[in-house]
């Protein structure tokens, strides 16, 4: 049996996008009895929130679509980018700070994970900590579309090796 590919989503303070992005991915995983062939995380690239659990109104929206989000911030470190496949990041500030932790032992492949949606045409996962609601709605929206390719794109790849 083939190693789990293993994935690191990353956003800025690890309790909005990053574990709203590790929930909808092992939902979606869970629901194929794909859970064995996949290791899934989250971090921030802040330090602000370490151990807490991800914010009450993300979890709260997550829960309305059954989604679970078990994680509990905590920053990337450069040991991870050497222990995960894939790191996908929210943003280009979450983009340019993993690359920037990138060194000699770094093998991940470190990807915007916007590049795995098809219904939706956007660069970036917005922040919804600062707004309403509707903003956490709308991280899940495009969250559901990108992990929905990019298992589609993992298992393929899976499937091929």
């Amino acid at each position: 049996m083939a190693q789990p590919t293993s994935l690191l989503f990353v956003c800025l303070g690890n309790i909005c996008r990053s574990p709203a992005a590790e929930g909808v991915f092992l939902h979606f995983i869970a629901l194929q009895g794909l859970e064995h062939a996949f290791r899934v995380d989250s971090a921030g690239t802040g330090d602000w929130h370490v151990g807490r659990p991800a914010d009450a109104r993300m979890r709260s929206a997550a829960a309305r679509r059954g989604i679970v989000l078990p994680s509990r911030a905590r920053q990337i470190t450069a040991d991870d980018l050497g222990r995960f496949d894939h790191v996908l990041t929210m943003d280009r500030q979450n983009l340019k700070a993993v690359r920037g932790l990138a060194g000699p032992g770094a093998s991940a492949q470190i990807t915007p994970i916007t590049r795995y949606c098809s219904r939706h045409s956007i660069e970036e996962v917005p922040d919804p900590y600062y707004g309403g609601e509707e903003g956490f709605d709308r991280v899940l929206d495009l969250l559901e579309d990108a992990c929905g390719g990019l298992l589609e794109t993992l298992t393929a790849k899976r499937a091929g090796s």
